[in-house]
């Protein structure tokens, strides 16, 4: 299956399009897959060899995320999480599809626990890397590196495949992952005036006085009420391990997976070990 070339579209409300990628349709259980949020991030880049994996056993849906990939990019919208959050329950609805379980990497963690505190009944497993608005760090610096190689892309005097670079490499424990070929084919997708806005806005929407508290979810997580599996990378330098202490407190039903020498890629670092623990993670009862 080649991710870069097919995919469908579907129209979720708002004149917002979607772009998705979906694999294993004869099963009755979905899994949807909700990517991070650095610059040219989209389904395929952070989950193209995980999907036919995860089609063995389920529906397995990856979609681009508002503002990524060839999804649309509005640069009007609430706080990212709810904006996000809103559009897969729309695909969702589009789809018939009821309930999905939702694994979801850094910024796309985030997205997955606003749905399954704003749509309980849509939710099945949570299964969350690195996620973001969940952590709090105890000792580590705020911002992260990552964090601010991520706000150095696009600042003055613009985007630079160096400064992209710069942001991938922080990205995993193991620099070989980082390929001229990935920075090249993640530099081509971010630099485009539509994607740099949608960015924009994504960051500007964290900021907003009327609605900036719906990215702080470490305060709401106490309500989750789904089963959910936290992974952490040892060396994650966007989303520290200390950052996970929180969460592994205030959410109910939860557990937490350590991979030692794995950065903020759990589902690309730990390839392998990754797909065997959420498959069997969502697959229990």
């Amino acid at each position: 299956m080649d991710f870069r070339t097919e995919g469908a579209y579907a129209e979720v409300g708002g004149g917002l399009r979607l772009h998705y990628h979906e694999a294993g349709t004869e099963h009755d259980e979905t899994v949807v897959l909700l990517h991070g949020g650095g610059p040219g991030a989209s389904a395929a880049s952070n989950f193209a060899r995980n999907i036919p994996v995860f089609a063995k056993s389920f529906r397995t849906i990856a979609l681009d995320q508002p503002g990524f990939g060839r999804s649309g990019k509005p640069t009007e919208h609430p706080q990212y999480f709810t904006h996000s959050a809103t559009a897969v329950v729309g695909l969702l609805d589009a789809l018939g599809i009821e309930k999905a379980h939702l694994v979801g990497n850094s910024l796309g963690g985030g997205a997955a626990v606003r749905l399954a505190l704003d749509h309980p009944r849509r939710a099945g497993r949570l299964v969350l890397m690195g996620p973001g608005g969940v952590s709090v760090n105890v000792f580590s610096p705020d911002p992260t590196e990552g964090i601010k190689n991520l706000a150095r892309f696009a600042a003055p005097p613009g985007p630079s495949k160096d400064k992209l670079a710069a942001f991938l490499r922080v990205m995993v424990h193991d620099q070989s992952l980082i390929t001229d070929e990935l920075i090249e084919e993640r530099f081509a997708a971010a630099s485009t005036p539509e994607s740099l806005a949608a960015m924009a806005a994504m960051g500007a929407s964290f900021a907003r006085p009327d609605s900036y508290e719906q990215g702080m979810l470490w305060r709401e997580v106490h309500r989750l009420r789904q089963r959910v599996l936290l992974i952490w990378g040892r060396e994650d330098r966007v989303n520290p391990l200390d950052g996970a202490l929180l969460a592994l407190k205030n959410i109910p039903r939860a557990q937490l997976h350590v991979f030692g020498n794995c950065g903020h890629w759990a589902q690309v670092e730990r390839f392998e070990e990754f797909n065997r623990l959420a498959i069997d993670f969502l697959k229990g009862e």
